[in-house]
């Protein structure tokens, strides 16, 4: 359902981490790549910092119910930037449909 597919007409790609019928958040794939790519490197770099706080905390200092809101969070952002990072990677290749 969320695969973009370059060879189509589609411009607008949901992200994965939707969960409605009308998706709310879209990625242009008609953007600037190097803003896609910007926009990728922001929430693999906003995840990478929340797993480099969970790695120098002790987990005896969080309540359990922490656990899984870190990671709803974890995987929003890294699944965010890598919906995007697939786009920005297509658009740099600059694909074209076979002849």
């Amino acid at each position: 359902m969320n695969k973009w597919n370059p060879f189509t007409n589609e411009r607008y790609l949901p992200l994965q981490t939707n969960l409605t019928d009308s998706p709310p958040l879209i990625i242009d794939t008609e953007a600037n790549p190097q803003d896609i790519l910007e926009a990728a490197l922001q929430r693999i770099r906003a995840s990478s910092d929340l797993l480099r706080t969970l790695h120098c905390q002790s987990f005896y200092q969080g309540d359990l119910e922490d656990i899984p809101h870190i990671t709803h969070a974890l995987y929003l952002l890294t699944q965010d930037g890598c919906d995007l990072l697939k786009v920005a990677q297509q658009r740099m290749l600059n694909l074209k449909a076979p002849v």
